[in-house]
């Protein structure tokens, strides 16, 4: 089944900055081959099921390994069974109801 996932990955106790261990969860991504977006606030990522919660387990895994002894992760998930849909299709869809201009 394809999934597109929101995540949050927040370690904890580590300090004010998480930056490094960010930087390390988007080794694991662009490691695992999946389509995945970071923005400023999370990630995006696409793919079979298996293989994006096997990811994000290997985030958590990378993460500890950093030195972060306690993750906190939101994840949203979204799926359909009529058709696969992208995350590129998603965001192409809301583009019709852009007023002219403003997308």
């Amino acid at each position: 089944m394809h999934a597109i996932v929101g995540f949050t990955l927040i370690p904890i106790g580590t300090g004010v900055s998480v930056s490094p261990y960010i930087a390390r969860v988007q080794q694991v991504l662009d490691a695992s081959g999946l389509h995945y977006e970071t923005t400023a606030n999370s990630t995006n990522i696409e793919g079979e099921w298996d293989a994006v919660f096997n990811t994000l387990r290997q985030c958590h895994e990378a993460v500890h390994a950093e030195g972060a002894v306690r993750i906190h992760t939101s994840i949203q998930v979204g799926t359909r069974t009529d058709r696969e849909q992208r995350m590129s299709d998603k965001l192409k869809s809301l583009e019709k109801y852009q007023p002219t201009g403003l997308a």
